[in-house]
């Protein structure tokens, strides 16, 4: 759907390119962030008097649950002066500003007051994340017509990209600059998504977690939240459109980009071939292969004519009809990548009706794809073992009275469950699972998690069966939030495990050693946080249930390591590191792997590895996508590399039993 409109352009929002060809060189990469400048050294002296007069005020108030709404501020300047992120002379006002804001809040909690949970208009706030503990920013638009006794509209905007985007920089944002849409009696909620990172990882995360904070605060009607972002900010949207399609009642997307192949291929000169397990787990954020999980929300997606992210729609466009969808594509005419004023009213037209009506929770027919156990919800469907991972599994469900008719691909285990009881308690109902067909009665579960309602099937040799409750199999297998790769581990907490002992090899040991400093260095500067660090003679048993723990060393230098290193399914010993009948030798090869936790099923242990892209991949977050499958076998001897930690000299995904298999 188009329209044709000969007014002036909205010029906003962030450049085009995320990078240029002269960038697109590892040798030369520039930093992400770049370096800030240099402020006068009064400011500086001042601003950290300042900061130790507030941080004395947050510890004088204790355990409060408001007091991340204090600490924003602190953090924010704390950053700013630790870390070199004043990446503009007049960012020195803007810290003195948010030092008085954060004195004022403190004070207000003194008195146990917080007024800013009444305030309307621009209101930011902030929670601690589970996944290392960091305090975290957001942004709300209350409207004026906000009323604590209703539920109101909650619309998500996702930023564009902002390589300065410090917590500075977005706190002043939040604070003085209103977002481009304004439905009426609606709240909006900004994520900062952990920086610039299009919402991938811990950022995708970020969103999630602000909107359970925000509802434990705010009224949100679970049945009327829409995703919406422009720029890096539709990237953002295009995903949680295909991967949480259920939770939502629309989407609206604007430009970014919705895969990598062919983004890269519009927007780069390099060409660059990746590894075969890389463009597996390109899967994981291409939209285009989950076009069809938009098959029950409502989308609305514009681009300017002359942008050229139209792309990112047009090829979701093409991949929906090639699964019997239309996408609703609204293009601002001689448009580069701006809004077009009239094309913002005629979204807001088409989506306002669809909103108000709501998102239907129970929909009777779902067709849904995934290529990981991390996304296997659709509704009323839930997938909980795949064939294999990273090929497609798919279903197609139909529900017509008290009958379900279910057709399946490389899926092994499914759950049909409600969150609220459409059908009687005590009633006998029909599931027909790829012909098959099953009785079934509706029951309440004993799991508040589940719903209402839930039922369990699980295929065998013979074809589908009825199965009782699997959350907690015998068998180790790969499970929803613990199906790999490496990069999900950090999706979740985490804590890094530091080495006390002596490594087997001096080599090895200065090459894990020097990747946990640049993993705990570029979790802060990429994804905002302070990771937690624990030594690995204090690792208690619940830690390990606590959180994935992330180990560096070998199992001669770190002592948690050796006590898991016989049950793992690679072997590392002074033999060297064997890979099934492979053996490579000690000093030069060095695994990398994520698992299942031994003594803990349901967390993970990653043995010497952050999150998997590197710095070349900072310059275009179409690259920040996993570099790493479940295991690699790192030569140190070869240099590391903006791309890479070392060479690699075999990788691969263990089985659906965690076990080594071939490719």
């Amino acid at each position: 759907m188009q329209i044709r409109l000969t007014l002036l352009l909205l010029v906003f929002a962030s450049a085009l390119f995320a990078d240029g060809p002269a960038d697109n060189i590892p040798a030369k990469v520039r930093r992400i962030p770049p370096p800030g400048v240099k402020i006068p050294d009064a400011d500086r002296a001042n601003l950290t008097r300042e900061l130790a007069t507030l941080g004395k005020a947050i510890d004088a108030l204790g355990k409060n649950e408001h007091l991340p709404d204090v600490q924003i501020y602190y953090n924010a300047v704390r950053y700013a002066l630790d870390y070199d992120e004043f990446h503009k002379e007049t960012e020195v006002k803007n810290a003195y500003e948010m030092l008085k804001v954060g004195g004022e809040r403190a004070r207000a909690l003194a008195e146990g007051k917080t007024p800013w949970l009444a305030q309307t208009g621009l209101v930011p706030r902030g929670y601690v994340s589970k996944i290392d503990g960091s305090v975290q920013p957001y942004g709300l638009e209350i409207p004026k017509t906000f009323d604590p006794k209703k539920k109101h509209r909650l619309d998500f905007w996702f930023h564009g990209r902002g390589e300065t985007l410090s917590e500075l920089s977005f706190l002043t944002q939040r604070s003085k600059s209103p977002g481009q849409f304004h439905p009426a009696d609606t709240v909006v909620l900004h994520p900062y998504g952990r920086y610039s990172n299009a919402n991938h990882f811990a950022g995708e995360i970020d969103a999630l977690e602000a909107l359970a904070h925000a509802k434990k605060h705010y009224p949100i009607d679970d049945e009327r939240i829409v995703v919406r972002g422009f720029s890096m900010g539709g990237a953002a949207c295009w995903n949680y459109a295909v991967h949480y399609a259920y939770k939502w009642a629309a989407a609206a997307p604007g430009a970014g980009f919705s895969e990598t192949p062919e983004f890269l291929r519009v927007f780069q000169s390099e060409k660059y071939e990746p590894a075969w397990y890389e463009k597996k787990l390109l899967r994981l954020y291409d939209c285009t292969d989950w076009a069809l999980n938009l098959t029950n929300l409502p989308t609305v997606a514009y681009s300017g004519e002359n942008d050229k992210q139209k792309q990112a729609a047009d090829i979701m466009a093409l991949a929906m009809k090639k699964e019997g969808l239309d996408l609703v594509h609204i293009i601002g005419p001689k448009t580069g990548h701006a809004y077009h004023p009239e094309a913002k009213v005629e979204i807001e037209r088409l989506l306002d009706p669809i909103v108000a009506k709501g998102r239907n929770a129970y929909p009777k027919k779902i067709r849904f794809v995934t290529y990981t156990l991390r996304y296997n919800r659709s509704f009323w469907i839930r997938i909980d073992s795949m064939g294999e991972h990273w090929e497609q599994a798919r279903v197609e469900a139909d529900w017509e009275g008290d009958h379900i008719d279910i057709k399946t691909k490389n899926v092994v285990r499914l759950t049909v469950l409600f969150d609220k009881t459409p059908l009687p308690v005590g009633k006998n109902f029909t599931v027909t699972l790829d012909g098959k067909k099953l009785q079934a009665i509706v029951k309440p579960t004993a799991d508040p998690a589940d719903g209402s309602l839930v039922h369990y099937f699980h295929k065998k040799e013979t074809g589908w069966e009825n199965a009782i409750h699997y959350k907690d199999p015998q068998k180790l297998e790969k499970r929803h939030l613990v199906q790999g790769p490496i990069d999900d581990a950090f999706m979740d907490s985490f804590v890094m495990i530091a080495p006390t002992g002596t490594p087997m090899n001096e080599k090895v040991g200065e090459w894990t050693a020097a990747e946990m400093e640049h993993a705990l260095e570029h979790w802060r500067r990429q994804f905002r946080g302070i990771a937690r660090v624990k030594k690995d003679v204090d690792v208690t048993s619940a830690d390990a249930l606590a959180h994935n723990l992330i180990l560096w060393g070998d199992p001669s230098s770190n002592a948690y390591l050796r006590k898991i290193a016989d049950k793992l399914p690679i072997k590392w010993t002074n033999r060297g590191v064997e890979v099934g009948s492979k053996l490579y030798e000690p000093g030069q090869f060095v695994p990398v792997l994520v698992y299942p936790n031994p003594f803990a099923p349901k967390k993970y242990v990653v043995i010497n590895s952050g999150f998997t892209y590197r710095e070349y991949d900072y310059l275009n977050n179409a690259r920040q996508t996993p570099k790493l499958p479940d295991w690699a076998i790192m030569d140190i001897a070869q240099p590391r590399t903006t791309r890479h930690a070392a060479g690699i000299a075999d990788a691969g995904f263990f089985g659906e039993r965690w076990e080594l298999r071939s490719k």
